[in-house]
């Protein structure tokens, strides 16, 4: 198993990330960022990683683990209401993790991020990586939604939109 998920991660490059991901996607994923934080004060970052690099390789990181990195990387947790999401692409591992502030992941159990990671991974099996991504991102919208809604008040994007490549 380690050997087959090491060859995956040294065949899996920026290519193959740029073919499931291209701009046109990332766009349409920045979008749709841009139009669901209209709809509540939460904040939604979506980071894609091709495959990770020889060290954390080495001590078998795994997906989760590197995805709560790259949550404090891109500083998530940085938001007034502690209500950033991360979605996480890792392609090599073909994972999707979810990593929720403690604003929200205190209201929404693990269960329910689990079954949007869960539907992500099936599209992006069926290579529908735009449609995967942004009917995660709209089924993290209504938990927010749900949690912290707009209340009418102006809402500060706290977090850029645009989708991170590592």
């Amino acid at each position: 198993m380690m050997i087959t998920r090491w060859f995956r991660h040294l065949v899996t490059g920026q290519l193959t990330l740029r073919l499931s991901f291209p701009a046109t996607s990332l766009d349409a994923i920045e979008r749709a960022i841009r139009q669901s934080e209209t709809l509540h004060r939460g904040e939604i970052c979506f980071a894609i990683e091709a495959a990770l690099n020889t060290m954390p390789l080495l001590s078998n990181q795994t997906a989760r683990a590197r995805a709560i990195e790259v949550f404090s990387q891109l500083r998530a947790w940085d938001t007034e209401q502690n209500n950033g999401v991360l979605i996480y692409v890792l392609l090599a591992d073909r994972d999707v993790e979810i990593v929720a502030d403690r604003g929200i992941s205190t209201k929404v159990p693990v269960q329910q991020w689990e079954v949007i990671c869960r539907a992500m991974e099936t599209a992006f099996r069926q290579r529908r990586f735009e449609t995967g991504a942004i009917e995660g991102i709209q089924a993290i919208s209504q938990l927010l939604i749900a949690h912290f809604p707009a209340d009418g008040a102006a809402i500060q994007n706290q977090l850029s939109n645009k989708p991170v490549v590592l």
